[in-house]
């Protein structure tokens, strides 16, 4: 034969010929012709019994059969010398495991789904219990988007609805999602901005913006990963969010030299003044555009979180800093550990007991009862600003086989509520060797009743 069988759950699964060449597969050596010009890996369409007995008469396949076509659920597949038939069980749906030129035919069960072949190198793991539960599928889809908890999420788990497009705005179009990753000095790195499942029923655009670039080469070279969330329910919102996204490259980008060195020598106080001012006037810029356009600031802004990776690969200095909701945390030894920087809950001047003013003057002279009497505003005094999301920083070292993860809230929230995400999680990127695109793409998108934003997550792990 072309290839050889392997035995499946009590059958034979047996390779698909090579264009061209006869497959023998009966008792008495009879062979079997296929046509050329067909694929190798053909094998016959659902329905069609494909026959290989003894006294069996040699089938052809059909030229233009799709090369990884198999039987529907619950049909047979004659491939036995006495001409018995092999069934896929009608409880699961068979895919095509590919290696080679052989074809294996999984069997499945009420609760498990046949195991993909591998699609870009990478196979999809879909376990049961603990892991992430399999969910209902495109017809050929390569991997299983599945989801933890107890209950499957509300919304289906492929994209149903575009965004409206004007003719005039294709320039801001945004994608359903964005896939990017590199490799520089000890660190891999992995990132993705996922339309939330919310957004791709309803036909709304991604209000997530993501951005990765590299300034300068070599060892010199600064790494930035920048990530935003427009405002919900507002028209600009993925504009607001790219925009800011784009401003904060090119201020890192003007000074990528300064704060590669600053990294290298963790110089901690330059670093955070310097990129508070950057992050300030990116910001500003936003607020800027609200007034152009004769809306309030808070319905064109958006968060920001920010991640600096120096390439030389003898500095392990890795840099977060940023404004609004969105998490950072760091898988080590297998336990996950939230490392947001917080905030301070008493900012100013030291005063006596926790919230209360001081009884009295420094002079010594004693306070009066404040009435609680609110003084009417100045009619002349400009308009307050509303109240801005503090600053956020923290530059730590990492460690051989930390895994460091900055993602929006769409991720971080049901990171923070649902247990079991953080565990399959845990599972799946506890190895040391960083996981392809394709499968951090399919562990990215894990879904969690009741969590339905856009999500967007940066991983880096260490080497």
């Amino acid at each position: 034969m072309g290839g050889s069988g392997r035995e499946v759950g009590g059958g034979e699964a047996h390779a698909a010929p090579v264009a061209g060449e006869a497959q023998s597969a009966s008792g008495a050596g009879e062979a079997q012709s296929v046509p050329p010009g067909v694929e190798a890996y053909d094998v016959p369409v659902a329905g069609e019994a494909q026959s290989a007995s003894g006294a069996g008469e040699a089938q052809s396949v059909p030229p233009g059969v799709e090369v990884y076509d198999v039987p529907v659920a619950g049909e047979a597949q004659s491939a036995s010398g006495a001409g018995k038939a092999d069934s896929v069980p009608p409880a699961a749906e068979a895919r095509a495991a590919w290696v080679g030129v052989e074809a294996q035919a999984v069997p499945g069960s009420a609760e498990a789904e046949a195991e993909a072949g591998p699609v870009v190198g990478e196979a999809y793991d879909a376990l049961g219990g603990a892991g992430a539960h399999s969910a209902p599928r495109a017809r050929g889809a390569g991997l299983v988007v599945g989801y933890v908890g107890s209950r499957p999420p509300t919304y289906a788990a492929e994209p149903t609805a575009l965004p409206v497009a004007e003719p005039d705005g294709l320039d801001v179009a945004v994608p359903d999602t964005v896939l990017d990753g590199a490799a520089y000095g000890a660190c891999t790195l992995r990132a993705v901005s996922i339309r939330g499942d919310s957004a791709r029923y309803r036909g709304e655009s991604r209000r997530d913006a993501l951005l990765t670039a590299r300034f300068g080469a070599g060892d010199e070279a600064l790494v930035l990963v920048a990530m935003a969330t427009g405002a919900r329910a507002t028209p600009g919102a993925h504009r607001a969010a790219g925009e800011v996204c784009q401003w904060i490259a090119e201020a890192v980008g003007r000074s990528h030299a300064r704060l590669a060195e600053d990294i290298r020598a963790a110089r901690r106080g330059d670093l955070k003044s310097g990129l508070h001012r950057l992050t300030d006037r990116s910001l500003g810029r936003l607020r800027a555009g609200a007034a152009e356009q004769g809306v309030e600031p808070e319905q064109y802004t958006a968060t920001l979180r920010c991640l600096l990776l120096p390439a030389d690969p003898d500095c392990r200095v890795r840099v977060f800093f940023g404004v609004g909701a969105g998490g950072l945390f760091r898988l080590r030894e297998g336990e996950w550990q939230d490392i947001e920087p917080g905030v301070a809950e008493t900012p100013g001047h030291p005063v006596v007991g926790f919230g209360s003013p001081p009884s009295e003057t420094p002079d010594g002279d004693r306070l009066t009862v404040d009435l609680g009497i609110t003084t009417p505003p100045n009619p002349y005094d400009p308009a307050p600003e509303p109240p801005r999301e503090p600053f956020r920083f923290r530059a730590s070292v990492a460690q051989p086989g930390d895994t460091l993860l900055m993602c929006t809230a769409g991720l971080a929230d049901p990171l923070r509520g649902e247990p079991e995400l953080c565990a399959h999680l845990s599972r799946r990127w506890s190895d040391p060797a960083p996981p392809g695109l394709a499968a951090f793409l399919a562990d990215a998108q894990v879904r969690v009743k009741g969590y339905a934003d856009d999500r967007t997550a940066a991983a880096v792990w260490e080497a």
